[in-house]
């Protein structure tokens, strides 16, 4: 690594800190797309930062005008601009005015994170190149969702997993299906993801293997290095604990399972680390479970376990096509990773700190690593590694007091958000729970609820904060006025207000509010909906009623969310993720129609 290219970095948080920090020796320059104090911005200067979403094409070309090369953090990128630049180049400006096109490498390929994205369509490309995953059922989405579920609740029996196709992560976008009881909840949940079935693994523990990959120009593999596999211990779907090497497993098994790791990323494209996360069933086998394609929460440990190629190194040596070892042999016998996660307070993970601080034993390190980030419930706020040159189990004894101080901050976690769940006095109108609502949704009778649910479903699914009411503009005229009058104050952002017939629900709120209201014209039983459309819409000069489709209450809520996004980032960032999606599954479709027969695609639209 004579030479010094430039990295552009999409995304700045601890992995990208992380691999800012073994970059440094190295004198390898990293540009970083992310907000203006991330983690991996705090720890590293560079004339080249760009400050915004790391989702953001447009910034992602500001970035990739500066680099030789661009890596990702976090695999939920726009793959579609990244293809582009990894293709057609991306255009720079010189001083002089002109322009010119330059030729910046991707790694790990494009093709790679779109795959990736998408975990049903990661599997099935695992399963057709023989890879052991548990078997899956593609689910319909929307009204068909419970019947399709129906299906795969006969097919795999009690219990199964439904899992979204994209954007999940640390559990999120996971449900356990253990009865019929559930598939309610998991339309109210899950009714207008894109999801599938996958047949329930009972698996005896969770393994892990990193395994760095290199290719030649043209995209074959060249090397596979895998790390010693590693146990993976998850707590409410996050990892809490690493053990290398795994407790109770055969170095057999451990061998098993990097050979499979080595299969899965062979399979894959472009240059860096992946993780592949794995189960042991008890009958002995090993099956895929998901594939990170960047450093890992797995692989932290290796940072002290194996110092002359860590996973941070490894990355930055991949990517610049630079000498790797023969194999990856750990410097220590034995080493735990514990996850530092925000607890009920801001300081609530203060005292894990500090009994780390105060360990010490012969032949036993402990080290340290905070990310700079602000402490909130479950967050990933820091790690503890701790390596020895005795057994495992040894070390286990040895790392009893942090574990069980991380249990009480969990413990003390759980309860605090059990208890912001308990309610204390029954509320007016139905709320989200603990949150502030930021959004109203009102409408004129509870017939207007079936309409209104699936507005209410993009709320949740975007996570505002919402709260329900009743307001008729004919038979509770005094309360509707004092609703909307009195919203502003209470921190209502938006009003959505749902009518049908003569539909002066939105208009009249809006007269008493200067809160932007959202009409839904609801169809009733004559007229088709035109009567509550037209009334919504013809609204006069000096009260402005904004006014979407016939029962379209997924516009209204999704207008509601882009009005918030004008000065709450957090749902700008969310609705073009949103777009995003919306742009890739209409591509995938188009993917998928060009590979097969048109009949074939129709009669699978029918099932």
């Amino acid at each position: 690594m004579s030479s010094t290219p430039t990295i552009g970095l999409l995304g700045g948080g601890q992995l990208g800190m992380m691999l800012c920090e073994s970059a440094s020796p190295l004198n390898v320059p990293i540009a970083v797309l992310d907000a203006e104090n991330a983690p991996a911005k705090q720890i590293n200067s560079h004339k080249h930062h760009v400050t915004g979403s790391f989702k953001d094409p447009v910034k992602i070309r500001e970035l990739a005008a500066n680099c030789d090369i661009l890596t990702v953090e976090v695999e939920h990128i726009d793959t579609q601009v990244l293809e582009e630049i990894a293709t057609h180049g991306v255009q720079v400006s010189a001083a002089d005015g002109s322009t010119s096109t330059k030729k910046v490498a991707v790694h790990p390929s494009w093709k790679t994170l779109r795959l990736i994205q998408n975990k049903y369509e990661q599997k099935e490309y695992f399963a057709q190149q023989g890879i052991p995953i548990a078997e899956q059922l593609p689910l319909e989405s929307g009204d068909a969702m419970l019947a399709s579920m129906k299906e795969a609740s006969a097919k795999f029996g009690f219990p199964w997993m439904l899992k979204s196709r994209k954007d999940s992560y640390d559990g999120r976008g996971n449900l356990k299906i253990s009865s019929e009881a559930d598939l309610e909840q998991a339309v109210a949940e899950f009714g207008n993801l894109s999801c599938y079935a996958e047949k329930w693994v009972p698996f005896e523990i969770e393994l892990a293997v990193m395994v760095i990959r290199t290719e030649d120009d043209n995209g074959n593999t060249k090397r596979l290095v895998p790390y010693p596999a590693v146990e993976t211990v998850h707590e409410e779907n996050i990892c809490s604990r690493v053990f290398m090497p795994p407790r109770n497993v055969s170095p057999e098994v451990s061998k098993q399972a990097q050979e499979v790791a080595c299969s899965v990323v062979d399979k894959l494209w472009g240059r860096g680390v992946f993780a592949v996360e794995m189960f042991l069933t008890k009958d002995g086998k090993v099956i895929v479970n998901e594939t990170a394609p960047r450093p890992h929460n797995s692989g932290h440990h290796l940072i002290e376990a194996v110092p002359y190629m860590s996973q941070y190194k490894a990355q930055l040596t991949a990517i610049l096509d630079g000498p790797l070892p023969e194999e990856l042999q750990p410097h220590v016998s034995s080493s735990i990773m514990i996850n530092i996660l925000g607890g009920a307070n801001a300081d609530s993970h203060l005292r894990l700190v500090e009994k780390a601080n105060s360990m010490f034993a012969k032949n036993m390190a402990v080290y340290l690593h905070l990310y700079g980030k602000e402490s909130k419930p479950s967050r990933k706020i820091g790690h503890i590694t701790l390596t020895g040159l005795g057994s495992i189990a040894e070390l286990e004894e040895f790392a009893q007091p942090l574990v069980k101080i991380a249990e009480e901050i969990r413990q003390e976690r759980l309860q605090a958000s059990s208890k912001a769940l308990r309610p204390q006095q029954a509320p007016a109108t139905a709320t989200t729970g603990k949150a502030k609502p930021l959004v109203l949704v009102t409408m004129g009778s509870d017939s207007d609820l079936p309409v209104v649910k699936a507005g209410i479903d993009i709320l949740k699914q975007f996570g505002v904060p919402w709260e329900i009411d009743i307001t008729s503009a004919h038979r509770t005229p005094e309360k509707m006025g004092q609703v909307a009058a009195e919203a502003d104050a209470r921190g209502i952002k938006a009003i959505i207000a749902a009518a049908g017939g003569a539909a002066h629900l939105a208009g009249m709120m809006a007269a008493y509010t200067p809160l932007p209201v959202i009409a839904i014209p609801v169809k009733a039983t004559h007229l088709d909906g035109m009567d509550s459309l037209l009334s919504m819409v013809q609204m006069p000069r000096g009260v402005p009623t904004a006014t979407v489709a016939i029962n379209n209450s997924t516009n209204a809520a999704l207008l509601a969310i882009r009005i918030l996004g004008a000065f709450m980032p957090e749902y700008l960032e969310k609705m073009k993720a949103y777009q995003l999606d919306m742009k890739q599954q209409v591509l995938d479709k188009a993917d998928k129609l060009r590979g097969m027969d048109v009949d074939a695609y129709i009669a699978q639209m029918k099932k």
